[in-house]
């Protein structure tokens, strides 16, 4: 056992006395000791119920006979943070997240980890720790959040940032709408950052069955955690790690359900961050040749409006039934280990779609390429992404006149002002990860703009990201973005843009040498006065292209 450095022998006689004083007898110390990485807090709404889910996988580690011990890393809440600083902390607090996780296993000589996050940075961040960390491992989240009801219509939370932008909707009605669209604990109802990153851990093996999809609030939800203890305990017991579960075949598998589902932009920042610690390389060229390979199966909230929501997906048979439609066609290799012991072909079994309302078939697909697309061009050569089943069918194949903006904030304050037109591109710049520092999301922007009808009028883009619940024209992760003198920041008022989706370019229709002299020209971006975490953050973080990892190579 990896714990016995800390807990045999004569010598270790100490260190066997402090665990007494946590509880614990000499039979409980003789097991293996496996940690519970937990993200239990009262402030973000996805985890105010986890320590239940603690609970039960404590109580399947017992039953596995292994001694669990508890530990939180931080969380931030995503929809707490839009609109303002608070942001610009979320995608370093996923770092921050993954060192603390590696830190308490190893400090401690934890003999394995069962994962317990479920929104935003949170999830990423945890794997992370596992894939660096090489000890036998499992996820299991918190789960979704029910959609709320107001009349006939369903809501989340993105419905009520969209009615809030709206000025023809009386005080009384949002308030109505407010109360009501988030109704339950859980990650919010839509196939948001969160849920697509709980629902691809799944199709990397990673997570039981119904890890992404299981209501918070179903009982479901506490078996599966159970179930999720007991199976850590047995890769304990027979010494597997997730070495083998993190492989290629793995993340072209979770890369390929993204796409079938058409998952947050944002799981192109946590796929390559996740597979870079497990010694495999995600880039941008590989992602979308997947993308035009695997066919876009799901309208899940907010692709094609409101109608769908996590628990239809669930209802409709989950991942299971999306990865069984997938390998119908060969665009799913499942047979990979998992956590469970078993493959994940074993696992999916003969799954299918219950509802082709919510899962199509392979055959018969919303669109025969995937739900998010890689863009290329004279304005963004290292790449940037976009949801494209999200995206409206006027902005795919647009140009129109540059409408700069150096924040989020100024942003804002123009396309509420009314001073954006229809066939304008709101360019948000320097909002990157070294930009900001944080690489904000800009969902107020898009909710803003979604909100006054001009969703599939207007196109935006930045270097910055989108939330998972953004709709729209909306083209994030410009890179290089423009602290590090990325084309975007040469970008002038009025300079016509242009973008394809379908032949996958974004450009700027401006004379190259036009460029190179407002290249010569640059000051550089605007000085900040940065303390703490994120001057550290700025001085480390990469490429957008990159996942924006940190780099530690030097």
């Amino acid at each position: 056992m990896r714990s016995d450095v800390m807990k045999s022998g004569r010598q270790r006689a100490g260190h066997r006395s402090l665990l007494k004083a946590l509880g614990l007898g000499d039979e409980e110390i003789s097991k293996p000791i496996v940690g519970i990485a937990g993200s239990a807090n009262s402030i973000v709404p996805g985890h105010i119920h986890l320590e239940s889910i603690n609970r039960a996988v404590a109580e399947g580690l017992i039953a596995g006979g292994c001694t669990p011990v508890i530990f939180n890393t931080i969380g931030v809440c995503d929809g707490l943070t839009m609109g303002h600083a608070g942001m610009k902390y979320s995608l370093p607090s996923r770092e921050i997240i993954s060192y603390t996780v590696e830190i308490m296993v190893q400090a401690h000589a934890l003999d394995g980890v069962v994962l317990v996050p479920n929104c935003d940075k949170i999830i990423p961040g945890m794997l992370m720790a596992a894939a660096r960390l090489k000890v036998p491992a499992a996820l299991v989240s918190g789960g979704p959040m029910l959609a709320g009801i107001c009349g006939d219509e369903k809501l989340d939370l993105v419905r009520v940032m969209e009615y809030a932008a709206n000025d023809s909707l009386s005080d009384e009605d949002l308030k109505e709408i407010e109360d009501l669209a988030c109704p339950t604990a859980g990650c919010c109802a839509g196939l948001f950052t969160a849920n697509s990153m709980n629902c691809l851990s799944e199709a990397l093996g990673i997570a039981l069955p119904g890890n992404g999809t299981v209501p918070a609030v179903e009982s479901g939800r506490i078996r599966l955690a159970r179930e999720t203890g007991k199976a850590v305990a047995h890769m304990v017991k027979e010494g597997r790690t997730v070495e083998p579960i993190f492989s290629e075949k793995a993340f072209r598998n979770a890369l390929a359900v993204d796409m079938a589902i058409g998952g947050s932009t944002n799981s192109l920042l946590h796929l390559p961050a996740i597979a870079r610690e497990a010694g495999i390389k995600l880039d941008l060229g590989e992602i979308d040749r997947i993308c035009w390979q695997t066919p876009n199966l799901c309208r899940i909230a907010p692709s094609g409006g409101s109608k769908f929501h996590m628990e239809d997906l669930h209802r409709a048979g989950g991942i299971p039934a999306v990865l069984g439609e997938l390998a119908e066609i060969g665009a799913v290799d499942l047979d990979v280990p998992t956590v469970a012991g078993k493959t994940l072909s074993e696992l999916v079994g003969s799954a299918r779609s219950l509802n082709i309302q919510v899962i199509r078939t392979a055959n018969e697909p919303f669109s025969p390429k995937g739900g998010l697309a890689v863009l290329r061009g004279s304005l963004a050569p290292e790449g940037a992404v976009v949801k494209d089943a999200a995206m409206g069918e006027k902005m795919r194949s647009h140009r129109g006149p540059a409408r700069v903006f150096d924040s989020e904030e100024d942003a804002i304050a123009a396309i509420r002002g009314g001073k954006i037109n229809k066939g304008d591109v709101i360019i948000i710049r320097y909002e990157g990860p070294k930009g900001g520092p944080g690489m904000r999301e800009m969902l107020l922007p898009t909710a803003t703009i979604a909100g006054m009808g001009l969703a599939d009028e207007v196109l935006l883009i930045t270097d910055g990201r989108f939330s998972g619940g953004t709709r729209g024209g909306a083209v994030g992760h410009v890179s290089p973005e423009a602290a590090a003198g990325g084309p975007i920041a040469f970008v002038e008022e009025g300079d016509p843009i242009q973008i394809d989706v379908d032949s996958r370019r974004l450009d700027i229709l401006v004379d190259e040498k036009e460029i190179d002299a407002r290249r010569s020209a640059w000051a550089g971006p605007p000085r900040k006065e940065l303390k703490g975490v994120l001057a550290v953050y700025e001085k480390l973080v990469e490429s957008a292209s990159t996942g924006a990892i940190l780099r530690t190579d030097d």
